[in-house]
């Protein structure tokens, strides 16, 4: 594309349709892009239509526009074509700081976020004078330009905090601290200066105070892996500042604003952290400086309102005297009763009230307040700081402090009794306070998993939580509700199993509720105890246990997706996936119905896909349903495809990215099914499966090879005589798999099903063409991967056309390349096969190659055959990897990261391991001692003499046991 008037014009045209609200404007106009995105000075002219153009709305969307180009294409991914040219990547970085912080703010953002993506893949080898040229523009004075920096550098340094220690890493911060630790300080200190300098301008204030906050969060990151000699010297620079900037209180920076945390609240809440990172991760240095901050964060925590301004500050602070009283050189300074009063008392309790904004977000942000309490993103929630706090306490004082809150506990129940309508926030208080005190260990998958001795979690179940749960009204004090049900699932470990049994209708009940929180906990909470494991592996909850409540469960979780604001609840989809998966053929009467509501859904939500999470788990439930009716009774799998496959053909006809892979996966499970042939409808869509453009989507290639192979395994024999003419688009996906070393796997995965399915004679053409490419990709690149999917690939081929035809496509190809392959590849590398089927494949093989190829016997390949058979016992001798996964049912399906980074696997579309060698062959062992009889008896002496001189004691001692095995011996 030329950098001309035209090409801006063209693109402002179709940017401005992309903005639009009618699909059939917008989707064109996105395609468009798309599809010139690949072409060299594209970028460019983002860049140029973001800093020229007259219409301010344009210049954002090609902001935004070029950091998700960047952020999709910048990246080289080996084996990939580089999708951003040379020259475009360093007119890019030449341009994109100054073109940063010259742009307004809105822009400044989008740039700031490029840079870091940039930063990330090629600061700093690629990009060493990125941070001089950031670092002098803090000599410009002015603050527009020194935020730009601040931000950027930010977004750059961020991934300190979670990095994993590598020497790289540690070269990389080196860099950065010679360069940017000095000139960092001194704009702290001006900064500073400044702020007393324009202590009465509101608006210079706001801006430098925007500054610090910023200043501090770097500090943050770049202190996080280890305390910098840079810093340590000037420990005292930035302590005694930030100890001030901390009891600083300007009126002008005071906001009314009850709800957004002011600049102040933000600065202070950064500087807590800084020092909490200190407290915990360099004390020694840190020392004296603590006691200092120890008064005025507890002067703050005392001081500040209940307002949610105030959260982030609050958390952080209280996080900050939680990190300092877990350590047992601060352990004197809590000590005291008193200080342990107190500190329960203004600041434990205060902040683990329910106030009017959590109600407010419980009724009306019910997403967001299931995100905070439910997924533990609620890291800066006063609750979740207070617990933290409780935890830390208990570390040393485990018996006074459970003392004092059991006081409290009992006072706020016994306010709650006097008045439940009025008083129920004192009931909740007492909850989380019990499960704050009780919790000592917790994981994602069992919940509680140790808890304080001190606590009777079962008395008070029966006593406080199941009166709760037994109400007749679900709508009755749905926070109350809510925590009842949570507590259920906090301490499913740790309560017995008949009160489990005795919560499950409860909860069942609660499905119904109108409150989004309540019934999106209660699916949560059985989602979570159907996965707990009982005696022996199998599940704590049977399904003949389940048998009253079956119909009532699967009728409240769907109709709680009719509820409002839970149409696409991942919780209650994930809750009908587990219910599936655990009452297995019990639902089997169900599905008619079910499968409809499931396939409606799906129509609905492929219009627009926005959750990720439950999307998966509606496809999940579809496999389910497939997998337990069609194993009660295989005919219906018929009834399936008239369901599905008209949502299907308009996923695939409109290219629903996101869904395309899913729909592959269940398609193939549904192919796997049938008996017979291949039904029609399926053959229909063959051809277009091996479009070039359906593989150039990463996520697609898994699930498109297996349903490939489900077409091989069913209709090999249709392919050939009716489909023939694409058997050369077959193997035209085999190559472009097998040139990848991310997908060479994948390109074994079809050929071997190939050679297993396809008639001898629809490829015998192609086998010698086929051969010549995996050399050619021997030579270019060989990875451990590709050698041990190219050993059981040549093994499988010579079990299916025997030895002497793979000895002699070898040789025809080269002379003496059998013997090359057998000495170079199989005898040093067959022990890193691994899978029992893949070593069954390759013992199988190498036996026919011992066995059944002459020219072992009497050529010069002869030399080989004792090594060949010598590593062929290693194979079976040397230890095994004997890690079992999981059951299916017991896997967490894996948050994934959003759709189309990655191929998002169903777990229970789950694909039963195929061994093409099946009962011909059960134990390979047996079969090498029978063919070496069979051989001996065919060249008498010969064997013998040969095992007798070359093969080692060991394996000669390991064969003698094979042939005892077989009952049989050489001659």
């Amino acid at each position: 594309m030329e950098l001309n008037d035209g090409n801006l014009q063209t693109l402002t045209e179709f940017m401005r349709k992309t903005l639009d609200p009618d699909p059939s404007v917008r989707r064109p106009a996105e395609k468009f892009l798309e599809s010139v995105e690949g072409n060299q000075n594209y970028p460019i002219l983002l860049l140029t239509l973001l800093e020229k153009s007259q219409d301010n709305v344009i210049r954002v969307c090609a902001a935004v526009t070029f950091k998700n180009y960047i952020k999709r294409n910048w990246r080289i991914i080996e084996d990939e074509p580089n999708k951003i040219s040379d020259p475009d990547r360093t007119t890019i970085k030449a341009n994109i700081v100054h073109l940063m912080l010259s742009s307004p703010e809105q822009i400044q953002k989008q740039l700031s976020d490029a840079i870091s993506i940039i930063g990330r893949e090629d600061f700093p080898m690629k990009w060493p004078d990125l941070l001089t040229e950031m670092v002098t523009r803090f000599q410009s004075g002015d603050f527009h330009i020194i935020n730009g920096v601040l931000r950027t550098a930010h977004s750059l340094f961020k991934r300190y905090r979670h990095e994993f220690k590598s020497n790289e890493l540690w070269l990389e911060i080196k860099l950065v601290l010679d360069t940017f630790a000095s000139p960092l300080t001194e704009l702290f200190k001006a900064t500073i200066e400044l702020c007393q300098t324009h202590a009465t301008d509101i608006n210079a204030l706001k801006i430098l105070f925007s500054s610090l906050t910023l200043i501090s969060k770097l500090f943050y990151s770049l202190n996080f892996q280890d305390l910098p000699e840079f810093f340590e010297d000037n420990m005292e620079t930035w302590m005694s500042n930030f100890h001030n900037l901390l009891t600083l209180d300007n009126k002008l920076l005071q906001t009314d604003d009850e709800e957004e945390a002011g600049l102040l609240e933000l600065l202070k809440s950064q500087i807590c952290d800084n020092t909490a990172l200190y407290a915990q991760k360099y004390d020694e240095e840190f020392q004296p400086y603590l006691p200092r901050f120890v008064t005025a964060i507890w002067n703050l925590l005392v001081s500040a309102g209940q307002e949610v301004k105030y959260d982030l500050l609050v958390s952080n602070a209280i996080q900050f005297l939680a990190s300092v009283c877990e350590r047992p050189h601060y352990k004197h300074l809590f000590e005291d009763q008193n200080t342990l009063t107190s500190i329960c008392e203004k600041v434990i309790v205060p902040n683990m009230e329910f106030r009017s904004a959590d109600e407010e977000a419980f009724e009306d942000n019910s997403e967001e307040y299931i995100r905070r309490d439910l997924e533990g993103s609620d890291i800066d929630t006063r609750r979740r700081a207070a617990c933290d706090l409780v935890r830390g306490l208990c570390k040393f004082f485990e018996g006074p402090v459970t003392a004092i809150f059991s006081g409290y506990v009992n006072s706020m129940l016994g306010e709650y009794a006097k008045n439940p309508v009025v008083n129920w926030k004192h009931k909740d208080a007492a909850i989380y306070l019990v499960t704050s005190l009780a919790s000592k260990a917790q994981t994602a998958k069992h919940g509680i998993t140790q808890a304080n001795e001190l606590v009777n979690l079962t008395e008070f179940f029966v006593n406080h939580i199941l009166t709760d749960l037994n109400s007749q009204n679900v709508n009755e004090f749905p926070v109350l509700k809510a925590d009842a049900i949570k507590y259920v699932m906090i301490f499913r470990s740790q309560l017995p199993k008949e009160q489990l049994l005795q919560a499950v209708p409860l909860l069942v009940a609660h499905l119904q509720a109108e409150s989004t929180v309540e019934h999106t906990y209660a699916a949560h909470a059985l989602e979570r105890l159907f996965t707990m494991r009982g005696p022996n592996n199998s599940t704590l909850i049977t399904p003949t246990e389940m048998a009253p409540f079956t119909e009532q469960l699967l009728n409240n979780l769907f109709k709680a997706l009719a509820l409002p604001g839970s149409s696409e609840n991942e919780y209650i989809m994930k809750a009908i996936m587990r219910s599936f998966s655990l009452l297995q053929e019990t639902i089997v009467p169900y599905i008619p119905t079910l499968i409809g509501q499931l396939t409606h859904k799906l129509l609905l939500v492929s219009k627009n896909p926005s959750k990720p999470h439950f999307n998966h788990y509606l496809f999940e439930s579809l496999c389910l349903s497939i997998r337990i009716t069609c194993k009660a009774n295989p005919t219906t799998v018929g009834s399936f495809e008239e369901a599905l496959f008209p949502v299907f053909t308009e996923i695939l006809q409109n290219d629903v990215q996101e869904f395309v892979p899913y729909v592959f996966q269940v398609m193939s499970l549904l192919l796997e099914i049938h008996t017979s042939s291949i039904p029609n409808s399926y053959m229909a869509l063959f051809p277009h499966l091996l479009q070039p453009v359906l593989w150039e989507r990463t996520g697609n290639i898994p699930p498109l090879v297996r349903l490939l192979q489900a077409y091989l395994e069913k209709g090999a024999a249709t392919i050939a005589s009716s489909a023939a003419d694409k058997i050369p688009g077959l193997l035209g996906v085999f190559q472009k798999l097998i040139a990848s070393k991310a997908n060479d796997h994948q390109g074994f995965y079809l050929m071997n099903s190939i050679i297993e399915h396809m008639p001898t004679e629809s490829i015998v053409q192609y086998r010698k063409q086929i051969f010549i490419l995996l050399f050619q990709r021997l030579q270019s690149s060989k990875t451990t991967k590709f050698i041990k999917s190219f050993m059981v690939f040549i093994n499988l081929y010579g079990v299916k056309y025997g030895a002497i035809a793979l000895q002699e496509i070898f040789d025809s190809i080269q002379p003496k390349m059998f013997g090359m392959v057998l000495e170079k590849i199989v005898i040093p590398e067959v022990q890193k096969v691994s899978g029992p089927v893949e070593k069954k494949i390759c013992a199988v093989g190498i036996t026919k190659i011992l066995t059944e190829c002459p020219a072992m016997m009497d050529t010069e390949y002869t030399k080989l055959w004792t090594p060949l058979l010598q590593a062929l016992i290693g194979l079976f001798e040397l230890p095994e990897d004997d890690s079992i996964p999981d059951d299916e049912h017991f896997i967490d399906i894996e948050d994934t990261a959003g759709y189309q980074t990655a191929f998002s696997q169903l777990a229970f579309a789950g694909k039963k391991e195929h061994d093409p060698i099946g009962d011909a062959v059960s134990n390979p062992k047996i079969l090498l001692a029978q063919s070496l009889h069979k051989l001996s008896t065919a060249c008498p002496g010969r064997v013998l003499s040969m095992l007798s001189t070359s093969l080692n004691a060991e394996a000669l001692q390991y064969l003698q046991g094979y042939l005892q095995a077989a009952s049989v011996q050489l001659v």
